[in-house]
């Protein structure tokens, strides 16, 4: 064989290799294109099934509406018990507000004890903040939420145990530092009591749904149930913002669409993740509401500080970048 049969046999060798590389590398690309635009459909798709715009297009202390992607706002997170009701009606086990303003990409988390005492509209007298949901759903909350924190509610999200667990599962569970030893029955009132040691532990959503949910055995009560809500909260943003999450992406939009609903529409999300893309639990600031724990006609209330309350409401408008009233004393004084 000479030379020159040699060389066009290496010649026919190169170019058989790189047709190979050029087909593995196609075949990667359309699995990549395809996976995107199956999980982007899953997404549409469970936006779609969990969308609710209350009827409005923006709150009532609001002169324009706002949006995600743009302006400062408020979620109001609400998590939610039907299980007695059969997945209809229920009620709000947890209530959150969330501040989030894009010019330094931060967020404010504010925890409201289920039994704060405050006046819900239409009702004569002042109950519990979580009755708010039973007696009319996630509108009469919104809007006794505002007028509680002098604040426009934008954005809610409601989330049911069921896909409060699953959402956990999905991200592989989360670690969370135990204030101290205790047991809590799990939401199966059939399963059995479910132990917590002190220190760093792995949870599935069994076990952080207790955990988010024990009151009765922590000294601080209501404000330490808050403090392990707010605990969760950080650990599954964590984990959902890893990016050993972005192939279960389809998993997490099955679970939002069956067991969230919100009034943030795809577009915005997809604005909201574009704008926040360098967000993470550093830049959340947990807000704290101070009160006390009081038994009015042998009901028990927890009962905002007057000063406590005043605060956290000036700090959240600043965050919403709204007008104080100590703004408009300055303005008149000049």
């Amino acid at each position: 064989m000479n030379r020159q049969e040699v060389k066009k046999i290496k010649k026919k060798k190169k170019k058989s290799i790189f047709k190979r590389i050029l087909f593995l590398f196609f075949i990667l690309f359309l699995a990549v294109g395809g996976y995107a635009g199956y999980v982007f459909y899953q997404t549409y798709q469970a936006a779609n099934n969990s969308y609710d715009d209350l009827g409005r297009d923006k709150s009532k202390l609001r002169d324009e509406a706002v949006t995600i992607s743009n302006d400062p706002v408020s979620i109001l997170l609400l998590g939610v018990e039907d299980y007695s009701s059969g997945g209809k009606g229920g009620r709000a086990d947890t209530l959150m507000v969330a501040t989030f303003n894009p010019k330094d990409q931060t967020m404010k988390l504010l925890s409201l004890p289920r039994d704060t005492r405050v006046n819900i509209p239409g009702k004569e007298s002042k109950r519990k903040i979580n009755s708010a949901y039973s007696s009319g759903g996630k509108e009469l909350t919104i809007e006794t939420v505002e007028d509680f924190l002098d604040i426009p509610i934008d954005y809610y999200a409601t989330v049911n145990f069921e896909g409060f667990k699953n959402i956990i599962d999905i991200v592989g569970g989360i670690t969370v530092d135990v204030p101290f030893d205790f047991e809590q029955n799990s939401d199966d009132p059939k399963a059995e009591k479910l132990e917590f040691k002190e220190g760093p532990m792995e949870m599935d959503g069994r076990y952080a749904l207790a955990y988010a949910r024990m009151r009765k055995a922590d000294p601080n009560n209501d404000i330490g149930r808050n403090e392990r809500q707010q605990q969760v909260v950080k650990e599954v943003i964590n984990e959902i913002v890893s990016a050993g999450t972005l192939l279960k992406v389809d998993q997490l939009t099955n679970e939002v669409g069956e067991n969230v609903e919100t009034n943030m529409r795809m577009s915005e999300l997809l604005g909201f993740y574009k704008k926040y893309n360098n967000f993470n639990t550093n830049k959340i600031e947990t807000v704290k509401l101070e009160g006390v724990g009081e038994y009015i006609g042998n009901v028990a209330y927890w009962i905002p500080d007057d000063t406590s309350l005043a605060n956290t409401q000036i700090e959240l408008k600043k965050h919403l970048e709204l007008e104080t009233d100590s703004d408009t004393l300055s303005s008149k004084s000049e």
